[in-house]
């Protein structure tokens, strides 16, 4: 597929049901709807044991997908509010509404994230939250530019690395992934955004 000259045209690509790729403020990410999920593993030779991350414009399109009381849901919304939008994966209870292809068949929990880069949520913006790994081959490093994307994964719709718009510097380092476990945070992950739990 060649290379994609706007936003547009990318989103339009997603919501058509193809994979896509665009940069975040991490590292850039493959994505595809949700229920197309399955599509990410096959792309990439992923074990299908490995969750995706589910990503989205607003912290509001991704509460709807996990669940919790109201007391969990107030600390959930606390952690959001202070590192949303950015480098920070929540894994939280899911609610059940994520496609099944997304996570392993026994996780009962589901990482989401809102990401700190402009053209990232624009995309996000026009297509609704979208299931998301880092662009490579599985146990392969991630591919750092856009361009290196549209040559590894020539099938994937890629936005032209020479448009303005994909000019944000991207940190190279994974998010942060804090779970929620029996009443408190975990860091499974530290990465962009360094975390000290009391």
């Amino acid at each position: 597929m060649p290379l994609v000259a706007s936003i547009a045209e990318l989103a339009a690509a997603a919501q058509a049901g193809q994979i896509i790729s665009f940069p975040t403020d991490t590292v850039p990410g493959l994505a595809v709807l949700p229920a197309l999920a399955a599509q990410l593993y096959e792309a990439k030779g992923r074990s299908p044991d490995k969750p995706l991350i589910l990503l989205a414009a607003e912290a509001a399109d991704l509460w709807p997908y996990v669940q919790g009381s109201d007391a969990e849901q107030n600390q959930w919304e606390a952690m959001a509010q202070t590192h949303w939008p950015g480098a920070l994966t929540l894994v939280l209870p899911a609610s059940g509404k994520h496609p099944p292809a997304m996570t392993p068949q026994s996780a009962k929990t589901l990482g989401i994230r809102v990401p700190n880069h402009a053209l990232a949520r624009q995309v996000l913006m026009a297509t609704g939250p979208l299931a998301t790994t880092s662009a490579n081959r599985s146990g392969e490093p991630a591919l750092a530019s856009l361009a290196a994307i549209a040559q590894a994964f020539p099938q994937i719709a890629v936005l032209d690395p020479h448009g303005d718009s994909s000019a944000q510097p991207l940190s190279g380092q994974p998010s942060t992934v804090m779970a929620w476990s029996n009443d408190q945070w975990q860091i499974l992950r530290q990465g962009s955004i360094r975390l000290e739990l009391p």
